[in-house]
């Protein structure tokens, strides 16, 4: 059974809205592109990395109208390899609508999402959802995904579609590898699914002893 991957970038207080540019939301989000000036080359290489192995993408239909607009004429560019490979693999679109998919390998995911995205683990071994904060709180709310990587930045918007808004339920999530920081204070942090839910216990008997 395949994996999905969950590519989120964020803010303190864990705004994922538009991180991209203005063009990602323009109606209604004053701050859209805010990642751009706290970009640096660790958390390239750390996105570069989180990309490894992916033979498809899970995105939300805004997502997928800006990267079907964008990537199919960035190949032998300066993001080629990037290109290359989002154009190769297949594109699943989750959408309430009918819109029309005219980037090549794309396809309208049937109304029962969560069905749906079970038969991806099916059929790929590393599905990637990359931003769609919609989808993605189904994903969250479903516990449909096996690893999150979220990259924290040094910023607070107090605006905005959240990593966590109304709906999610209680998770317990598990390290996967020790917290890594960039020069300009983006934190790239990795988690599994883990079993459960979580615990409450007594801060006198941490440990559980009586």
């Amino acid at each position: 059974m395949g994996t999905i991957h969950i590519e989120l970038f964020a803010t303190l207080d864990l705004v994922a809205q538009a991180p991209g540019g203005p063009e990602e939301d323009p109606e209604g989000f004053p701050f859209g592109g805010w990642q751009a000036p706290l970009l640096d080359d660790v958390a390239g290489e750390q996105i570069d990395a989180a990309y490894e192995g992916t033979d498809a993408l899970l995105l939300g239909r805004r997502t997928y109208d800006i990267f079907a607009a964008y990537w199919p004429h960035r190949e032998g560019g300066p993001d080629g390899d990037f290109a290359s490979l989002f154009n190769s693999i297949p594109k699943y679109v989750a959408s309430r609508g009918a819109p029309e998919l005219s980037w090549s390998g794309s396809t309208l995911l049937r109304p029962d999402l969560p069905a749906a995205v079970r038969e991806l683990r099916d059929w790929h071994e590393h599905v990637t959802v990359v931003g769609s904060v919609d989808l993605v709180q189904t994903l969250l709310r479903e516990k449909l995904f096996d690893r999150l990587d979220l990259w924290v930045h040094p910023i607070v918007l107090g605006v905005g579609k959240k990593v966590f808004a109304g709906g999610t339920v209680p998770t317990n999530l598990t390290l996967l590898e020790p917290p890594a920081a960039g020069p300009k204070g983006a934190v790239h942090l990795r988690y599994g699914l883990a079993e459960g839910v979580p615990a409450t216990g007594d801060m006198d008997e941490p440990d559980g002893a009586g």
